[in-house]
């Protein structure tokens, strides 16, 4: 089959969900490491709050990222 021009887009939404969704895990991945490591350091109850506060919107927006993503991806195969 041949390719046209609406399939190339498609295909360009379909990796740019997955790139979406790739950068999301890895800001999901860091939120993990940053909490584990603020558990592992035994701190205050105020500093771990802190620490909690500063990497929420870290996750909330890498999640944000990741659904975004997945959706690209899903209509693009949809539409495809």
């Amino acid at each position: 089959m041949e390719q046209t021009d609406t399939s190339a887009a498609f295909d360009l939404l379909i990796w740019g969900g997955a790139s979406l969704s790739l950068i999301g895990l890895v800001g999901l991945i860091w939120c993990i490491v940053y909490v584990a490591r603020a558990r592992r350091a035994k701190l205050s109850d105020e500093d771990m709050r802190a620490k909690l506060q500063k990497a929420l919107p870290m996750n909330l927006g890498a999640l944000f990222l990741s659904v975004i993503g997945l959706m690209l991806v899903i209509l693009g195969i949809f539409v495809a």
